[in-house]
């Protein structure tokens, strides 16, 4: 059977999977990329799935030729950030006193989608398999084989698992996973607002729970609810308007009156953790290769930061292929530190606020970090990295 041999084959479209294959072709690689649907024209309907671009990333999606084609008019900029804790614990971040431009970039994840896809297609570098799925996997040497559904084989010197927190590259490669479940759902739904929210970002730590208030553009705001997820059936079951009233008292009616723009919707918070994230022949990326808690908005940044890194990487040792172990163990440790520092942050952050005990030193911490300007300056440049 007649076979098409590829330097690295990458499974998964999704917004890291397009980005890597983006990066790696752009590096004179021979790249592949399977996905199984093209994603569908926007439409002017608001997404209720939205990510906080880090300016790291924005300039990473600049370089791909990605960013310029999103809709200035759909991008919101967040300027500040306010941090509220159970009582009176607060902290105030602010692009402008940490002289930057601004803190992130909020982004629908549809329109991103749409913008990685017409950059893949413009770009001309990457040969798309799509729709097409995985049957089969073989191992043959040092090259990897892939049967897909409509009979096409490919060969691979390395395979990219960019296929999300369920990966099957994952458990095809043998590399061990452990899923912690918080035992929590993130609410997500779009409102208008009664008053403009400048940029402003807000966050509250209550019970045991996290609401974030995502600026979007226009007097609008995408809201993420982070709680127990018999409470988050029950936000999705709301009445509309019920649910925006009860919205704006729990945001202490900080934009006015809400508007419910999208139906609220509901996902299952977890950590994931991968022992390690190459094996020879395979490297992960995105949420093949790790799983964090929203609360700090920085999973899709992880990513990106791994398909930027793992492209580097390959193109510093052209000599060698791509399947090299050593190769892809350099992209292991210069993602691993990153990406346990997230883990590690948001974990820990997330059994602070949801233990009862540790109340007073949560927002005794919180008033001391808002009173040591360097110290929020530190924390500016670590979300923006």
């Amino acid at each position: 059977m007649n076979s098409e041999h590829y330097q690295v084959v990458i499974v998964g479209a999704g917004l890291v999977g397009v980005a890597a294959a983006l990066a790696l072709g752009r590096q004179g690689l021979r790249v592949a990329l399977i996905e199984r649907q093209a994603p569908a024209l926007p439409d002017d309907a608001w997404d209720t799935r939205i990510y906080a671009i880090s300016p790291a990333s924005q300039r990473f999606l600049e370089r791909l030729g990605a960013w310029q084609r999103m809709d200035a008019g759909r991008i919101q900029p967040v300027f500040r950030m306010d941090v509220a804790g159970d009582t009176s614990g607060m902290v105030r971040l602010d692009a402008y006193q940490a002289g930057v431009s601004h803190l992130a970039a909020i982004i629908e994840s549809g329109r991103l989608q749409h913008a990685l896809w017409q950059a893949i297609e413009a770009d001309g570098n990457v040969a798309l398999h799509c729709p097409a799925t995985v049957e089969s996997l073989a191992g043959r040497g040092a090259f990897t084989r892939l049967t897909l559904t409509d009979g096409k084989v490919l060969e691979a010197d390395l395979i990219v698992g960019a296929d999300g927190a369920a990966s099957r590259i994952r458990e095809w490669a043998g590399l061990a996973s452990t899923l912690t479940p918080y035992g929590q759902s993130g609410v997500v739904a779009n409102f208008e607002c009664g008053r403009p929210h400048r940029g402003t970002a807000f966050q509250w730590f209550f019970e045991g729970d996290i609401m974030a208030w995502l600026p979007l553009p226009g007097n609008r705001m995408s809201m993420v609810w982070s709680t127990g997820t018999e409470h988050a059936d029950e936000w999705v079951a709301q009445e509309a308007t019920t649910l925006a009233e009860k919205i704006q008292a729990a945001g202490h009616d900080r934009l006015g009156a809400l508007h419910l723009l999208t139906p609220a919707a509901a996902f299952p918070l977890r950590l994931i953790r991968v022992e390690a994230a190459v094996a020879p022949g395979v490297a992960l990326i995105g949420d093949a290769a790790h799983g964090v808690h929203p609360l700090a908005g920085q999973g899709v940044n992880l990513g990106f930061g791994d398909a930027e890194v793992l492209a580097e990487v390959l193109a510093q040792h052209r000599r060698a292929s791509c399947g090299d172990l050593r190769v892809l163990q350099a992209y292991a440790r210069q993602r691993a530190e990153p990406v346990q520092r997230m883990q590690a942050l948001t974990h820990g952050l997330h059994h602070l606020f949801a233990d009862e005990r540790a109340a007073w030193l949560r927002n005794a911490g919180m008033s001391v970090i808002d009173r040591l300007p360097p110290l929020k300056a530190a924390l500016v440049r670590e979300a923006m990295s």
